[in-house]
């Protein structure tokens, strides 16, 4: 970002925001179409150096980054959308991480944009608008793009296998529930902190059990981590059974008298004893926290490996068809003339197209 352009964010007139999640919004008028409108903004946005994670017809979205500090996002502190609706702009920065005030950086990411985009759109006569547009209608329809002589080959694989993941996730589960019980019987338990290292455990597990099995049918392995994070808190409760049974020599207590125990004493913070209410919600932060970690971690994982596993050139060709409105049928006769004749090989080329609009998804995360 230009000298000029820092000069003029510290001089604007901050707005203070107060929220669970800090924002603040502006709309201007604008006499650009909707055809012009967006690759003016991505002009606008490159100035400023924000990184562009969304954008279509009418909305394009941007981060922006900074080089000190670090938030839960990472190096991101404010994610900036701009929509078009007939003429009207809306400006809206939203801040990331866990402020509750934003000591008014909001106001002055949409201040800014809205006199750098003014700017830049007085940077456009008529004819260059006019031209601007021919430009976007051949970016839009692939008009440059030149169907390739040949295409990279597919790389022979195994099939998917879906019990890799199911029998690396029993074995994880015993490993976590033994690990979680033994810190518990020491009293070095902290709640929250042990289930995100369960979280991360699982979601790093499966980013190399899904690679090792070739199965990548994401609704699937939702459900079978689901099993592993159920299967990992009852495995813990046991475990912690054994260790206090052995401990204390209570042979004759059984697992069920354990469990019927627990629900008398119920769960203590500190002096405050929350009874069994307490505990039960405790249980289900357990699984709900852990769950929501490790479907972001194997979401992430995932996304990166679709991505990888198919050269782009041959994701282009497919996504290329697609936008010239060809049916999956006809994509696939299309592929095989290149040598993607199996149709595997095929599957996987759809799924990587899909992990593309996934990992878009993921980075416009808030």
């Amino acid at each position: 970002m230009t000298n000029e352009y820092k000069t003029f964010e510290k001089k604007v007139k901050k707005k203070h925001s107060f929220a669970f999640t800090p924002k603040y919004f502006e709309e201007i008028i604008t006499n650009l179409n909707s055809k012009v409108f967006i690759p003016i903004v991505e002009k606008t946005i490159e100035k400023l150096e924000w990184d562009i994670v969304f954008q279509d017809e009418n909305l394009i979205e941007a981060k922006r980054k900074t080089k000190f500090g670090f938030t839960s996002w990472g190096n991101y502190t404010e994610k900036i959308s701009i929509s078009y609706s007939f003429g009207k702009v809306l400006i809206k920065s939203i801040s990331l991480g866990n402020e509750m005030w934003d000591n008014g950086r909001n106001s002055k990411r949409v201040k800014l944009f809205i006199h750098v985009f003014q700017e830049t759109e007085k940077e456009f006569d008529h004819k260059e608008l006019r031209e601007l547009e021919k430009e976007v209608e051949k970016k839009n329809n692939w008009e440059d793009y030149v169907i390739p002589e040949s295409l990279p080959q597919p790389k022979t694989r195994k099939k998917p296998n879906i019990y890799i993941p199911i029998i690396g996730g029993i074995i994880l589960s015993i490993f976590l529930g033994f690990f979680l019980a033994f810190f518990t019987f020491k009293g070095k338990y902290i709640i929250g902190i042990y289930e995100l290292g369960v979280a991360l455990t699982i979601g790093f597990s499966y980013k190399y059990l899904t690679k090792t099995s070739n199965f990548t049918d994401f609704k699937k392995l939702n459900f079978i981590i689901i099993g592993v994070i159920i299967s990992t808190y009852i495995l813990n409760q046991f475990f912690l059974y054994e260790l206090i049974k052995v401990e204390n020599n209570y042979f004759e207590f059984s697992f069920y008298d354990f469990i019927v125990l627990r629900f008398k004493e119920g769960l203590i913070i500190k002096s405050l004893n929350t009874g069994w209410i307490g505990l039960i919600i405790s249980w289900v932060f357990q699984i709900g926290f852990t769950w929501v970690i490790s479907y972001i971690r194997l979401a992430s994982s995932m996304t990166k490996y679709l991505l990888e596993r198919i050269p782009e050139q041959v994701v282009e060709f497919a996504y290329y068809h697609f936008v010239k409105e060809k049916t999956e049928d006809q994509v696939r006769i299309e592929l095989a003339k290149k040598g993607w004749s199996e149709r595997q090989d095929q599957d996987e080329v759809f799924e990587s197209i899909g992990a593309n609009q996934t990992a878009t998804e993921l980075n416009r995360m808030e």
